[in-house]
């Protein structure tokens, strides 16, 4: 009675074979094959890259490709093995006697190396080179490192070494430079979509494209972990797979449902936000993925606000990309900034936390509750204007909290402050036709620093105050000389500004003259020459001996109060200290 042959799961069924089957690994097939094809084999390779991208299995295909005999047993070295000839099949089998594999996870020391020490001097049995392949290379020990350099470097010529690792950086750099390195690449979403598609198709199991897109983000790039999933999900659906079952399997949230949280949240609609936090955690979602999602979502809008484009990502549906466009639109990039600081904060909140929904609940309270918040421009503006910061009045009570624990203010809460209200954190759109007022030609460079300071370019302001040295100014033409270590981009940088500033054409030029020291310099020699006087002053000396030890710690100038006219005041104000006056006179 014949057996039914044992089930072989799809990250074993459909392993490539050749170079021609692998996917996403383009630079590493091409510098194989001209390698192989003109003869420049290296003595030794090694592989790295996250899990699952197809380390172990290239170095299969390397085997097969330089032992490869052809189907009449008289081909030489391939890109593309025959899979019929006796090494072929023997290295496709595992039971080839001279490709060898070590696994230097469970074999670390200097004895497990020193067997292939000893064995490299045989010729091989009956392939055209002798293989070592070492998974984990990265997990030998110190010693057993040092024992593989000296033959590392100088092998026989019928033997090949191949590493595989996922941490090259704990790869002692004597061993990578007698080594030629490929970086195995996350495999593209799009990518994986397609090889799943095709796999699926080949299963006869019938599988939504949404739910190949979960599939293939929850993979992250590594095919053998989109394939463990996509089997998994096959088994689960009994061969028809829909979005829902993958989120039910994976504990993943509805996208549109995150959509739409993101959407209440940034508008201020608390009780409507938790109440769908709440029904995504009803049907299996993971709080902490949840947050997950909405960080992922935030990112998105950031590259839409900022690159454009990312709109059209095919591994979106039509719906959700329309959706994201509309929304990063009337979103502003504090608004976002802001957004993905608490998000990323209230996801290692939840993932500390010993109930992680009630968590996640606090971290979006804290969201929309953001929204009543200013921005640093906004805090600016309203010390600008009107002196002082603008406030929101706090609402009587927050939203949603009609009902339960109410009663004439007797129960626990009363006599505590209640925040306003969450409000919409959305943008103002610039209005059609809009123009930004255009700035005054500087009359000297101190007023080029001042105008960089005005329009939010700190990072500039800074460096034509630390770095430059003024040679010569006239409105349009600036002549500096630039300190050792600033940025020579800076000329290119300072007319871009001033030509979107003033609307005026700039000539920047540099210059080999000295010039003036650097406004910075210049501070300080103020600041110096202010100390100075300051501690010749015959008070400050008396004050310096009637305390020894004291030191002169600032020197401030008084600024005269203005007063308005009122003839009842004038013969109060004669006694009114001036700018003429010497404010350390006035302490005599």
């Amino acid at each position: 009675m014949n057996q039914p042959a044992p089930y072989r799961v799809l990250a074993r069924k459909y392993r490539p074979s050749n170079f021609a089957e692998m996917i996403g690994q383009d630079a590493l097939v091409r510098t194989l094959t001209n390698a192989i094809a003109t003869g420049r084999i290296a003595q030794a390779f090694i592989l790295t890259g996250v899990r699952g991208v197809g380390k172990t299995t290239t170095a299969r295909i390397i085997a097969r490709a330089l032992n490869c005999t052809g189907a009449d047993g008289k081909g030489g070295p391939t890109i593309s093995p025959c899979g019929v000839c006796d090494n072929c099949k023997a290295i496709a089998e595992d039971r080839h006697p001279d490709v060898f594999e070590m696994d230097a996870a469970s074999r670390t020391g200097i004895g497990d190396i020193r067997e292939i020490i000893e064995a490299v001097r045989y010729a091989p049995s009956m392939a055209r080179y002798k293989i070592y392949i070492i998974d984990e290379v990265h997990m030998l020990s110190t010693a057993a490192f040092n024992g593989l350099l000296k033959t590392l470097e100088e092998p026989p010529p019928h033997v090949k070494f191949v590493f595989a690792t996922t941490e090259i950086r704990k790869v002692p750099v004597t061993v990578l430079s007698r080594c030629q390195r490929f970086d195995l690449k996350r495999v593209e979403i799009a990518v994986l979509n397609a090889h799943f598609k095709r796999i699926a198709e080949a299963e006869q199991a019938q599988i939504d494209d949404d739910a190949l897109t979960l599939i293939s983000r929850a993979a992250e790039g590594s095919v053998r972990d989109g394939l463990s999933l996509l089997d998994q999900a096959i088994a689960h659906g009994a061969g028809s797979v829909t979005a829902e079952l993958v989120r039910d399997m994976l504990g993943l949230a509805d996208r549109g449902q995150v959509f739409a949280l993101l959407d209440q949240l940034l508008h201020g609609q608390l009780p409507e936000a938790l109440d769908n936090l709440q029904a995504q955690y009803r049907v299996g979602a993971d709080p902490a993925v949840v947050l997950q999602d909405l960080l992922e979502l935030t990112h998105w809008l950031t590259r839409v606000k900022v690159i454009g484009g990312t709109p059209d990502d095919v591994t979106l549906p039509e719906s959700q990309r329309a959706r994201g466009k509309d929304l990063a639109a009337k979103l502003g990039m504090p608004v976002l900034a802001r957004s993905w600081q608490m998000l990323l904060k209230g996801l290692q909140e939840v993932r500390a936390a010993p109930v992680p929904l009630a968590a996640a609940e606090m971290v979006l309270v804290r969201f929309a509750y953001a929204a009543d918040l200013p921005s640093p421009a906004d805090l600016a503006k309203e010390w600008k204007d009107k002196g002082g910061p603008g406030v929101p009045a706090p609402s009587s009570r927050p939203p949603g909290a009609n009902g339960g624990g109410g009663g004439n203010g007797g129960g626990a809460s009363a006599g505590l402050a209640v925040s306003a209200q969450p409000r919409a954190m959305t943008s103002p759109a610039p209005q059609p036709g809009e123009t930004v007022a255009l700035a005054a030609m500087p009359a000297n460079f101190s007023a080029v620093v001042a105008l960089a300071k005005e329009m939010r370019e700190g990072a500039l302001a800074g460096e034509l105050v630390n770095d430059v040295h003024l040679v010569s100014f006239e409105p349009g033409r600036i002549e500096l000389r630039l300190d050792q270590g600033a940025h020579h981009d800076l000329p290119g940088r300072l007319i871009e500004k001033l030509k979107a500033w003033t609307s005026q054409r700039w000539v920047v030029s540099l210059s080999k003259l000295p010039g003036e020291p650097t406004l910075a310099e210049q501070e300080q020699a103020e600041d110096s020459k202010r100390r100075a006087h300051a501690q010749a002053h015959p008070l400050v000396q008396a004050v310096l001996t009637a305390f020894p030890g004291a030191v002169l710690e600032d020197v401030r100038e008084l600024v005269p109060q203005v007063i308005e006219a009122d003839p009842a005041a004038d013969e109060a104000a004669e006694g009114y200290v001036t700018d003429d006056v010497d404010p350390l006179d006035e302490l005599d």
